[in-house]
């Protein structure tokens, strides 16, 4: 009894595995029929596609997989801000030399770049809070350049000249403050402060320190300083 049972269990290991079934085409990811956006060439150069500022269904399904390995939603291949930023918050985070116009210091500084409205935290060279988008000061009410210190922080802050929540605000110039924001940080810009997504705001509340360095540099694409 013991050798058939030994046979069959040799047999059984000797059958190949089924196949799993094709896809169905009804399964089968659509076609990408975004049109042409405004940073088309943008994430044309990113991607290392052809620029010509056209989309193409190559183009389109390549920025489809690219905001799909982000986690941008909708990934409809549409070649937005918001995609064009998070693709460059991305590349920073990858490439050390992407990070070089910030100084690199023995002790914590956090980056602005105003010019590619990105974000983020390094201590020597080493990242410490990654690349985020931001939303900086509109034309005329531009955010201050130049190294900067926390001088205090206020975790339910409210404005009563802007007549505006500013949850985990960190002042650093003023009335200027890194700080959470509930509106779209990829149109127009704030008065001055330095936007961020909530949950973006509230990290970096919790990182950073008062006395803690900022170094600001750039300028807000449509604004004039």
């Amino acid at each position: 009894m013991r050798w058939l049972l030994s046979s069959i269990a040799a047999l059984s290991l000797a059958v190949p595995a089924p196949h799993a079934p094709a896809a169905s085409a009804s399964g089968a990811e659509p076609p990408c029929r975004a049109g042409t956006a405004p940073y088309q060439r943008e994430l044309e150069r990113e991607l290392r596609l052809p620029v010509d500022g056209r989309q193409s269904p190559a183009d389109c399904a390549a920025i489809r997989r690219l905001q799909q390995r982000l986690g941008i939603r909708p990934a409809d291949g549409r070649a937005t801000l918001r995609t064009y930023r998070l693709v460059v918050a991305d590349r920073i985070r990858r490439e050390p030399a992407a990070r070089r116009a910030c100084p690199g210091r023995p002790y914590r500084i956090t980056c602005v770049d105003l010019t590619r409205q990105i974000l983020w935290s390094q201590s020597g060279r080493r990242l410490v809070f990654d690349p985020v988008p931001i939303r900086t000061g509109r034309d005329g009410l531009e955010t201050r350049r130049g190294w900067q210190r926390i001088y205090w922080k206020h975790r339910d802050h409210y404005s009563t000249l802007y007549d505006v929540e500013m949850p985990y605000a960190q002042f650093f110039n003023g009335g200027q403050a890194l700080h959470g924001t509930r509106k779209d940080l990829f149109s127009s810009g704030s008065g001055g402060c330095v936007n961020l997504a909530m949950n973006d705001a509230r990290r970096l509340y919790d990182l950073l320190l008062k006395g803690d360095r900022l170094y600001l540099w750039g300028t807000k694409p449509g604004t004039g300083s």
